[in-house]
């Protein structure tokens, strides 16, 4: 890890006017946010960046806190705690399950909702210094053709990443929007159009936030009248992983029949993956084993896996009836 400079500003003002900042040393390095840290100073430590400062947010205000607003909408400050949404008694209960989810209990405690929603590819390919892999500039992406049990399913190409947010998939699902502010003012971004492919944008990075722009706060809309919503996740290891698979799901259901029906998809694509299709086969069909096979069997189609995760097709297919399941049991 290369030395920097720590800044501690005490508003958003402040910190945004330092990120393109660049230092008089020739080696054009520029300014990276901390928030919890818990990403950003791994890949400090793994070398994968070396910025020429860090702007500390904890001292900026009105970066935190959860807020109910009309008809259950919320807004949620990037600064806020993840254990602070675990145990949130306003959350909905696909957010409050996607941030148990997160990590260990002391992950939680340091690790920010901007922060969860921003973090960078797990893929060991990209996080080894050593490998110089598509996602960091190089020329190829070695997950492709090597080990890629953790890699994606959907979305890949050229580059294998899938994003590792627990948080993100049930966001999207939630039809979520973040706010980040720049030194022009503030911009508002779906959710849904936050997170990029690999192919259609710089493969170097996951998301469309500018250099010189920090997410201040995410927005919530209410949930349509009589939608639930569900969290479930598939990992390795008991506890504390990341997701290998993992299904965010809100379903309105009346008199036995599914009126509504979101569908989106966690680590198995470089974005949180929007199964539209199977989405709208639910609608009109009753809420059944039947039904959640079709759906199921719909939101796989058009995976492509690589040569060590096919598993994650039936794997996700299991998760996506679990998650229909559990809801079934909620609804009248």
């Amino acid at each position: 890890m290369e030395n920097f400079e720590l800044a501690v500003p005490g508003t958003i003002s402040e910190a945004v006017a330092l990120l393109p900042k660049e230092w008089d040393d020739g080696s054009g390095r520029s300014a990276a946010i901390l928030a919890g840290g818990q990403d950003l100073l791994t890949v400090l430590k793994e070398g994968l960046e070396s910025p020429g400062m860090l702007v500390h947010l904890r001292e900026v205000k009105g970066l935190t806190g959860i807020t109910k607003g009309e008809g259950g909408s919320l807004r949620i400050g990037a600064m806020s705690r993840i254990s602070e949404l675990a145990n949130s008694e306003i959350a909905q209960t696909a957010l409050v399950e996607a941030a148990v989810g997160v990590g260990s209990p002391q992950i939680r405690n340091q690790a920010t909702v901007g922060g969860n929603l921003c973090q960078r590819p797990r893929c060991w390919y990209f996080r080894n210094s050593d490998a110089p892999c598509l996602k960091k500039g190089g020329y190829e992406c070695f997950a492709y053709g090597g080990r890629n049990k953790y890699n994606a399913i959907f979305g890949g190409g050229p580059s294998y990443i899938v994003h590792p947010s627990d948080l993100a998939p049930a966001l999207v699902m939630m039809d979520a929007a973040v706010v980040c502010q720049s030194p022009r003012g503030a911009r508002r971004i779906e959710l849904s159009d936050f997170y990029t492919l690999p192919a259609d944008s710089d493969v170097t990075r996951e998301t469309v936030l500018g250099p010189d722009e920090i997410v201040e706060r995410v927005e919530v809309p209410s949930l349509p009248a009589g939608m639930i919503t569900t969290y479930v996740k598939a990992r390795e290891r008991g506890s504390f992983d990341f997701a290998l698979s993992a299904v965010a799901l809100g379903l309105c259901v009346q008199g036995g029949v599914i009126k509504d029906c979101r569908l989106v998809l966690g680590g198995v694509a470089p974005t949180p993956w929007r199964c539209s299709a199977a989405e709208e086969l639910a609608v009109g069909r009753k809420n059944n084993e039947e039904t959640w096979a079709l759906v199921a069997e719909a939101a796989l189609v058009g995976a492509e896996p690589l040569s060590e995760n096919a598993y994650k097709v039936p794997l996700t297919k299991g998760l996506i009836e679990k998650a229909m399941r559990k809801l079934a049991g909620e609804t009248h």
